[in-house]
């Protein structure tokens, strides 16, 4: 299972899917899903998206990325999906993520950042409060 986390994490902006994974291990796709999960807790086509997530926020908080670029260069075919699934993880929309860290920049090393700002899955996201 560490192969295929691996794989997501170095290859998450080329186009990939629970089968292509699962062929790579010689799996079934459900099976390969069932084992992931079991692994890591939650399911390898999440995993690649929280992934893909996390390094748009990387992209977006450098501030020298339009949100579309930052869509595409992670792996996201489409702005609209990129945008609904930015919002669901980080509770709100990648323009505002982009142009708040623009405004209030975080002045701690970028382990710590990364750390701080990691996606939540399934809507866990805080509600923003006022900046």
């Amino acid at each position: 299972m560490r192969r295929v986390r691996d794989r997501i994490d170095r290859e998450h902006a080329l186009p990939l899917d629970v089968e292509a994974l699962a062929r790579g291990v010689h799996m079934s796709s459900g099976h390969l899903s069932r084992r992931f999960k079991a692994a890591f807790g939650e399911a390898p086509y999440s995993y690649l998206m929280t992934r893909r997530v996390e390094r748009a926020m990387a992209l977006l908080r450098r501030g020298d990325t339009s949100v579309t670029e930052a869509c595409f260069t992670v792996g996201f075919s489409s702005l609209g999906t990129f945008s609904k699934r930015f919002a669901e993880l980080v509770g709100m929309p990648p323009s505002d993520y982009r142009d708040r860290a623009a405004t209030h920049p975080l002045d701690l090393p970028t382990c710590v950042v990364k750390v701080a700002s990691r996606p939540v899955r399934n809507r866990e996201a805080p509600p923003l409060g006022p900046a």
